[in-house]
């Protein structure tokens, strides 16, 4: 696999097969973490402060270090072998946004939704957007330090995912985590065996 900060931009000749990846959650759930930390090329990201208008609006209940909102897209690429290239897009979560998914979603292969238990309720508009627009997804735990954590038997419960529907844990912060999370979705949405076809990991 390509290294993150790689100076080759382009793609090798032997790339086959190229897919779009959404990557959507709620407010603060490490989207940007997540593309940033994967992304072999310099990710796109289109962060601003939060100002005053975002009280009352954005919820930052355990989110005291959050001072910026993504207020478009952020955009990644991650090779995970000689043959496969993902291009990720990440979403903002904030309902206001949620208009810019249409655009965003289409071509898309699948979804990969960032959960943070510590904020569960939050996810529930998320997935129901998800089922309104018929798009496939896998679920990723953002295990943040403080997070409790569950089986996934009661993650399935709570967030009504059929049974069919992977959950994989992930630290959004780490890049093999985060690539795994990928690939489970790749492989769910596709068939494709992206586990095996996976050359070298960075």
């Amino acid at each position: 696999m390509v290294s993150v900060g790689s100076a080759d931009r382009y793609l090798p000749d032997t790339v086959q097969q190229a897919v779009k990846i959404l990557v959507v959650g709620a407010f603060g759930v490490g989207k940007t973490t997540l593309v940033g930390s994967v992304s072999e090329i310099e990710p796109l990201r289109t962060e601003e402060v939060m100002t005053a208008a975002s009280v009352g609006v954005d919820e930052l209940a355990g989110l005291s270090d959050k001072t910026t909102t993504t207020v478009a897209m952020d955009f990644g690429r991650v090779t995970l072998s000689s043959q496969l290239v993902l291009y990720l897009f990440g979403t903002p979560g904030q309902q206001r946004f949620w208009d810019l998914w249409e655009g965003l979603a289409e071509g898309a292969l699948g979804v990969l939704v960032l959960i943070d238990t510590r904020r569960l309720e939050e996810s529930f508009d998320v997935l129901e957007q998800l089922e309104i627009r018929g798009l496939p997804f896998a679920v990723a735990i953002n295990q943040f330090p403080d997070s409790e954590r569950y089986t996934d038997e009661e993650l399935r419960g709570a967030l009504d995912l059929l049974p069919e529907t992977p959950i994989v844990p992930c630290d959004a912060r780490n890049r093999a985590s985060s690539v795994d999370s990928l690939i489970r979705l790749v492989e769910h949405v596709s068939g494709i065996d992206a586990a095996r076809t996976l050359e070298t990991a960075s």
